[in-house]
Formats: C-alpha cells, structure tokens, sequence
C-alpha cells in the first residue's frame, strides 16, 4: 500500500470517527415536564397514580378526597363509578397528558446518552423516580402506598436503567422501539424490558413515553412485598398486573427551556 493510500484511508476513517462523536447526544429529563403513573388491572376505578396531579387531563378514581378540580374530574362523563372488576389492557393509562404543561412536581430525573441518533444503536441512560411524589388522590391511599407497599423512607426511589434499544422502526416522525435494561424497587433489581415511543415535540425537545409490566405475583415473590400490604386485590388473585411507565420530555443538556 503506497503511503499515499495509507493517508487517504487514514483520513477517511478520523472523518468517520469525527462524524460518529458529533453524533453523539446526551438528553436530560426536564423534571418540570416530565411525570411518572402507575396502573392496576383491572382498575377496580381507584388503582392508578401519577406524579403530576397537577395536569389537568388526569384524575384521581373513586373514594378520592375533595378538592380536585381538573377538568376530567368535574366532567361527569369521564367519572368512573362502583369499585368494578373489569380487566382492561388498553387503555394504559387510563388518563394520557394531552399535551406538555411544565407544571408537574419534580419527581422524574434522569438522562439518556444516544451515540447513534441514526440506528440508536448504543443507547443508555437511566431515569428515577421518587416515590413519596406518587400521587392516586386520596391522602391515606398514599401514605400507605409510600411507607407500607414501597418502603419509601429506606427506598425513596424507583429507578429503570436503560442497557440498549432494539427492534427499532419508525412512523413519520415517531419512533417505535423496545427498550432492554433493568428495574430496581425496593432495593431490588431485575431485568426488564420497556415498550418505547419517542417524537420530536415543540420547543425543540424529545417526548418518550415508555411502559412496562410487572405481573402482581412478581412483587411479591422478586420485590418482598407482603401479600397483606397489597391487600384483599392481591389476597384474593383479583389483581393480575402492575403497569408503570413515564411521560418524559428530554431536551439536549445545556439547552434551556424555551416556553410553556
């Protein structure tokens, strides 16, 4: 190989290398716009919680305290009534956020490094969530999620640790992929896969809603969660399954929020 050759071959791979690590992208959680839910099915129409209370597209279910006045919760068509038993899989979660208010509690931290913005390959990050900020909308319900289901004074955080992204494929602008990596509550950390949606949003900033499943018997046998804490649901094999997942509007680090 002449040597001219050899430096023609050498330019064009530090030009690649160049051109892969101007790719890569580190986004962070925007906490204020950012909110985490937990769903139950079947419902019972109390069993679901976010971390942002605050959005007006959510409400709290049945035997809720007073004082909510979002516009689901005064609009009689939505209102959900009797503790029923009907298994539903769809609509997860039951009340979607419409659109990006910065309003939430600063409850969702976190950040996602992208080496490929391409084929995403490569992918990691991690996002936390802190629990005693997990709202259903009925004080005792809360206080008794927080301290006897979640142990949140000697665990105050529910984190998901993303290793990588496959089975990637886009819609226009949205990307549809399945997310790998690892779960942690209560201490305890196990494999779990995330169902992902990522689209560019205004301002400049990525919207990801992920979502994942936990089997009921699974807190109990893999996270230490005593039958009797979960209640006549779990006593009794009415609950059959724990979704949980974020709403999360990530934006280059650095970058400022530009508006509401």
């Amino acid at each position: 190989m002449s040597p001219h050759f050899r430096s023609l071959a050498l330019l064009c791979l530090l030009t690649v290398l160049a051109s892969n690590a101007q790719a890569q992208v580190r986004l962070v959680v925007d906490s204020k716009g950012s909110l985490a839910w937990w769903q139950i099915d079947p419902t019972m129409a109390h069993l679901w919680a976010t971390t942002c209370p605050q959005e007006p597209s959510w409400r709290p279910g049945e035997g809720r305290s007073g004082g909510w006045t979002t516009e689901e919760a005064m609009n009689a068509k939505t209102l959900a009534h009797g503790f029923n038993q009907t298994s539903d899989t769809i609509n997860i979660p039951l009340y979607p956020r419409r659109r990006i208010r910065y309003i939430c509690t600063e409850a969702v931290q976190g950040q996602i490094t992208l080496p490929d913005t391409v084929k995403w390959r490569g992918a990691h990050g991690q996002v936390s969530i802190r629990v005693k900020d997990i709202v259903t909308g009925e004080p005792l319900r809360d206080k008794y999620q927080n301290h006897e289901v979640l142990s949140s004074n000697t665990y105050p955080d529910i984190k998901y640790t993303l290793d990588s992204i496959v089975n990637t494929r886009r819609r226009g602008d949205t990307l549809f992929a399945t997310g790998v990596g690892t779960w942690t509550m209560r201490g305890v950390t196990k494999p779990m896969e995330a169902t992902l949606r990522w689209h560019p949003d205004a301002g400049g900033v990525t919207r990801v809603h992920a979502k994942l499943r936990v089997p009921i018997k699974a807190l109990m046998d893999d996270y230490g969660i005593y039958k009797r804490s979960l209640g006549l649901g779990a006593m009794m094999n009415i609950w059959k399954t724990l979704f949980m997942g974020v709403d999360l509007v990530l934006r280059p680090e650095n970058q400022g929020r530009t508006g509401q």
